[in-house]
């Protein structure tokens, strides 16, 4: 079996204790693509191309299994409050 949606989420929680996490295995299910939302303190001073690299170790295993990973938001708690009032 592939890759599962939780598997992700377990290791990117392990790795980057984020406040915001979410996931979505846009492969139809067999686990070989994913899109991933991400909130952590651990991206604070570090630009995007630098917090898609620690999410991308953070899932080196899981890379081996995995055909696509899209990382559509990595933002710093900070940056993430103000879209939440955008969106309320």
């Amino acid at each position: 079996m592939g890759v599962t949606k939780e598997d992700v989420e377990t290791t990117l929680t392990s790795a980057l204790k984020p406040t915001h996490l979410e996931v979505v295995d846009t492969s139809g299910g067999c686990g070989a693509s994913f899109e991933v939302e991400i909130v952590s303190e651990q991206f604070e001073g570090k630009r995007l191309l630098e917090r898609h690299r620690l999410v991308n170790t953070a899932l080196t295993e899981q890379m081996k299994e995995i055909h696509a990973l899209s990382i559509k938001k990595a933002l710093t708690p900070a940056q993430w409050k103000p879209e939440d009032k955008a969106q309320e």
